[in-house]
């Protein structure tokens, strides 16, 4: 019973966080939102509020009355708007951070834009279309010493200490996926999950998190695709992907994603996926729900005949139970413009790596790579 009222506080509170109030003589950092988008509450706009150095100043839109009704509904107090919004907002000195949750073709463009204005960007999975616009971008903020950041959860995070522990041997084999039923996400033709032009595909939407799951868990890259199975929404466009890997020491590693999950059956709806299984020398771990632990996740251990089951709702200095994914990304985020030690920090040369591994299974596959940007940076 105290686990399911646990679960009722970590839901209640993460969708409506106690607010914080402004640490004393601390300037807060002030975040323009590029877009508004579905993701910007969840990622940024939520988790800000409980963060007592951070604020959602402005928002920009290509419609200046979306622009404005997105402001009003979340207490956002600058608004921009019409064909130049964007890079208004850009050139708002007020301003120190850009949350970029735009289409992943434009993720590129206007992160290289807001990197020019001098500002520090957050940047929405996938970092961009190809490896090399993601160097490019990594490349570019650290010649401006800026932070440009794509984030742990302490579950994961657990889950790679145990690994390292040694108590179940070296890992042999992981399994890493992100699958949800038809009908959770939006199955229109304007999705852009399903534009090629903007970066769409279910490998890019969802296999991103899978393949930083692999890496992470086996501590390394892949050396091969083995295999891929893809299954098309529409030419070039994969509602499904499943791909194999081989990895140094003669690991294998499999990941799947799934946007649009059929029912069985024709009518039984599928349940949403979101685990990772990592097989070892002595044992095994699996991870259920890697992805957006805070709600629930459980972490069991298998060594021989014995069983144990784990949770790690927080960090042992940081963090309270009901921290989504998104609040400990804003906390690291903080910390490093603020000049101070992040929990966890994922590197440039690893979302450089990730984008490597997707237009390698999208080569195997056939369909080829997301175009690049045609943003030229001078």
């Amino acid at each position: 019973m105290s686990s399911f009222f646990g679960l009722i506080d970590r839901i209640r509170k993460s969708s409506n966080p106690p607010e914080a109030k402004p640490s004393p003589g601390s300037k807060p950092l002030k975040f323009g939102v590029l877009g508004a988008a579905d993701i910007a509450p969840t990622a940024l706009i939520v988790p800000v509020k409980s963060h007592p150095e951070a604020v959602v100043y402005a928002v920009a839109a290509r419609n200046k009355d979306n622009a404005a009704s997105f402001a009003k509904k979340h207490g956002i107090e600058k608004v921009f708007g019409g064909a130049n919004g964007y890079q208004e907002l850009l050139d708002d000195p007020e301003i120190d951070a850009i949350y970029n949750p735009l289409p992943n073709g434009l993720h590129y463009e206007w992160t290289m834009k807001a990197l020019a204005a001098g500002k520090h960007v957050l940047l929405e999975k996938p970092s961009s279309n190809t490896a090399a616009d993601t160097r490019r971008m990594f490349e570019f903020a650290e010649s401006r010493n800026l932070v440009l950041l794509e984030a742990f959860h302490p579950a994961v995070l657990r889950v790679k200490a145990i690994i390292d522990s040694g108590e179940l041997g070296a890992v042999k084999s992981t399994s890493t996926g992100l699958a949800l039923p038809r009908g959770m996400i939006k199955s229109a033709a304007d999705n852009i999950r399903f534009d090629f032009k903007l970066g769409g595909g279910a490998l890019m939407d969802m296999g991103s998190y899978a393949i930083n799951a692999m890496r992470y868990f086996t501590g390394a890259n892949p050396t091969s695709v083995l295999s891929v199975d893809h299954e098309l929404k529409s030419p070039k466009i994969d509602r499904k992907t499943v791909a194999s890997f081989s990895l140094p020491n003669s690991v294998t590693s499999t990941i799947f994603c799934d946007l649009e999950v059929p029912p069985s059956l024709g009518f039984i709806p599928a349940m949403p996926n979101l685990n990772a299984v990592i097989k070892c020398e002595k044992g095994e771990i699996k991870l259920m729900n890697y992805v957006a632990p805070t709600q629930y996740h459980s972490i069991t251990v298998k060594i021989g005949n014995k069983t144990r089951t784990e949770k790690a709702y927080t960090l042992p200095n940081l963090g309270e139970p009901w921290w989504t994914s998104y609040r400990y990304q804003l906390e690291a985020f903080v910390n490093k413009v603020k000049g101070r030690e992040p929990h966890a920090w994922v590197m440039p040369e690893d979302s450089v790596r990730t984008m490597e591994v997707i237009e390698s299974v999208y080569a195997k596959g056939g369909l080829g790579s997301r175009p690049g940007s045609g943003y030229v940076h001078y």
